[in-house]
């Protein structure tokens, strides 16, 4: 069942009309995700494709985002895809703090429409696989302006926050 994710503030100039997520837990440690964008028009900004790789501060730009805890525990990852094919991921051991390189590489598929936007990360998890997963749906999306929204399944009062533990609202059962 698709995730409709929502933006932080409603405007009537965003470049896309709307953003949904599959997210599938299979085999116990490995999560799906597909991320749809869907109308698509000319004002979306996206980055030329890129070789595959990380590369820090995607979320400069228009990029999908995961973050992933185990429930119960105050430690989480960070997942950035940019439609160019790159990535990051980060471990943080509390809200905001003592972030290092996740060793996680996902893989990615990218597939572009005159009014869409298809990606689809495979992330195995080992560490996380027999245990409650929480999980914030994200998206920062770019308009050729450079305006930016923020889109998640739950914004916490406030700016918009994809590290606040509000944004934490898919629950997924382990394996």
């Amino acid at each position: 069942m698709p995730h409709a994710l929502a933006p932080f503030a409603p405007a009537l100039d965003l470049p896309i009309s709307a953003i949904e997520v599959d997210a599938i837990r299979s085999d116990g440690d490995r999560l799906d995700l597909t991320y749809r964008l869907v109308g698509v028009t000319p004002q979306l900004c996206l980055p030329e494709m890129a070789t595959a790789q990380r590369a820090d501060e995607l979320w400069r730009h228009t990029c999908l985002e995961v973050f992933m805890q185990a429930v119960g525990e105050t430690s989480y990852l960070e997942f950035n895809f940019s439609p160019s094919g790159q990535w990051a991921g980060y471990r943080f051991e509390d809200y905001r703090l003592g972030m290092t390189a996740s060793e996680v590489v996902p893989n990615l598929a990218i597939q572009r429409t005159r009014n869409g936007l298809e990606l689809t990360a495979r992330l195995c998890l080992p560490a996380f696989a027999k245990v409650n997963w929480r999980l914030a749906l994200c998206a920062v999306i770019e308009s050729v302006e450079g305006h930016y929204s923020y889109w998640s399944l739950a914004h916490p009062p406030g700016k918009p926050d994809f590290h606040h533990p509000r944004s934490f609202a898919l629950t997924l059962a382990g394996g």
